[in-house]
């Protein structure tokens, strides 16, 4: 009896009676369903009716590498489109260390009680070895993460220049449908080659440190050009004579710089994010900026030619894509490798013949 028992809940699934099973085969059936189907209509509604699950579920969309995802993506932009447009872009990079996320922090705080809706697109720093990414903004930032008028999307910097999240443009523009008036961009911080973010944004700030040996240096970083603003953060207790001398060094060194396009001098205030000092001066000096550039009709100009530059980007990176994907390259491709792994090449020779296949 004792064995028969034990067939019988073996037959079951481990003793779940067969409507147990059947109900538990319904709702991992529905669970599938809902992985593949998705109802972009609906989803766009709920982005335009500024429904927080629904922008996080259009931005996941656009992240994907997923072909049908891509094409209700597309869906999704074009439907934004009318709605975007109606924010300021804020970038915001400085060495790791800096006090980017303290920052950002505070400063969202500042804006949400100002009434204005702040949605920040916080990048983290893919490993190169592993690709994985810790994602952790919503764990420094946890008094704006529970703020109603504030959004925070972290997302992995992948392999892309500049240490911008992929598809990032295409997150703005949700976020701006979504009704958010400031849209922060908080950049990985590692390299200059993350000015790549100037591009994407209508003020850029250059956080710094005093004392870290930048002062003098200010003249050879190709960043400080481009920034609009420079705040030398963590200006406060024993390190206040420090920021104030680096604050007279920086604006010493902006002075050298071409006088820009916008006609706008950029200025170096001193903060302390983690006191809460200085950031509606910083918030001020970007208000200032904003009306400066409308006025003089550089803002609009600015983000057509960055419109532009996007335009150019997504072609090269369309074209490299679909350059890589062909099967043909992908066997010559191992072929030559293997040869310049057994020296009977060269890179650029290699690089010749590989794009002689598409001409031919």
């Amino acid at each position: 009896m004792a064995k028969k028992t034990t067939s019988v809940s073996e037959d079951n699934n481990n003793g779940f009676s067969e409507q147990e099973n059947s109900k538990a085969a319904s709702i991992n059936s529905l669970k599938n369903k809902r992985k593949t189907s998705l109802d972009v209509n609906a989803l766009i509604t709920d982005i335009l009716n500024r429904k927080i699950a629904a922008l996080s579920r259009g931005i996941t969309l656009i992240e994907s590498k997923n072909p049908e995802h891509l094409k209700q993506a597309k869906q999704v932009i074009k439907a934004c489109l009318p709605r975007a447009n109606k924010s300021i872009r804020i970038g915001i990079t400085g060495v790791p260390g800096v006090g980017k996320s303290t920052f950002i922090e505070t400063f969202g705080k500042h804006l949400t009680a100002l009434g204005k809706r702040v949605a920040v697109l916080a990048v983290d720093p893919s490993s190169s070895i592993t690709k994985g990414s810790i994602l952790g903004d919503k764990t420094r930032m946890q008094d704006l993460v529970k703020d109603k008028n504030a959004y925070i999307r972290p997302s992995a910097s992948g392999n892309t220049l500049g240490g911008v999240a992929r598809k990032t443009r295409e997150s703005i523009i949700l976020c701006e449908a979504a009704g958010f008036d400031v849209i922060i961009i908080e950049t990985v911080g590692v390299g200059q080659s993350e000015t790549t973010v100037h591009s994407m944004v209508d003020f850029f700030l250059l956080l710094k440190l005093a004392g870290a040996g930048d002062e003098l240096q200010g003249i050879k970083r190709g960043i400080i050009e481009m920034a609009d603003a420079i705040a030398i953060n963590k200006s406060d207790g024993d390190n206040l004579k420090q920021a104030k001398l680096a604050k007279m060094e920086f604006s010493r060194a902006l002075h050298l710089y071409p006088k820009k396009v916008s006609g706008w001098q950029p200025n170096v205030t001193t903060c302390s994010a983690l006191h809460n000092e200085g950031i509606d001066v910083i918030w001020d000096n970007i208000l200032e900026y904003v009306h400066f550039t409308k006025r003089s009709g550089y803002f609009n100009k600015k983000r057509q030619e960055q419109n532009k530059f996007w335009l150019i980007q997504t072609i090269e990176s369309q074209l490299t894509s679909n350059f890589f994907n062909l099967d043909i390259i992908k066997t010559e491709l191992k072929k030559q490798l293997d040869l310049i792994e057994q020296n009977k090449t060269t890179p650029f020779a290699a690089a010749d013949y590989m794009l002689g296949i598409i001409k031919s």
